[in-house]
């Protein structure tokens, strides 16, 4: 009888050291799989700031060289500020808006709408005015 047991327990032990390999190979094979769908698909973290975008242009007569700018920077949620600086002989002027689901909380100027429309359509760091025109906003990511 002591040896029926004993070849239970041995037994049972064998089958969940075999039962833990087992659960450990799936875990790494999951894993692995998550680690290549991140990098293949680009899976990204909504909440951070992924859409930027610079708008040059000349705020004033007097100032030419396109040394005004806003520039938008926009999360997956359409969230996020505009930075403006409208620069003057002998002043420069910075404003912060925040930007909702892609809209300004506070009114925007045209040339904060043109950032953010910039930043939601992904043209890049740096727009050119020409580039801007003909395109749809984009609403949603």
């Amino acid at each position: 009888m002591l040896m029926v047991g004993v070849f239970a327990g041995a037994t049972g032990v064998a089958l969940g050291l075999l039962a833990l390999k087992s659960a450990r190979s799936s875990v790494e094979k999951c894993l692995d799989v998550l680690a290549r769908r991140s990098a293949v698909e680009g899976v990204i973290d909504s909440r951070s700031i992924r859409d930027v975008a610079v708008y040059r242009y000349d705020a004033l007569q007097e100032m030419t060289g396109r040394l005004s700018f806003s520039v938008a920077l926009i999360n997956g949620f359409g969230d996020g500020i505009v930075l403006t600086s409208i620069n003057g002989r002998s002043e420069t002027r910075t404003y912060v808006r925040s930007v909702s689901g892609g809209k300004g909380c506070q009114p925007l100027s045209p040339e904060e709408e043109q950032a953010v429309r910039a930043a939601r359509l992904g043209l890049g760091p740096e727009v050119e005015p020409e580039r801007l025109r003909g395109l749809k906003t984009v609403t949603s990511s």
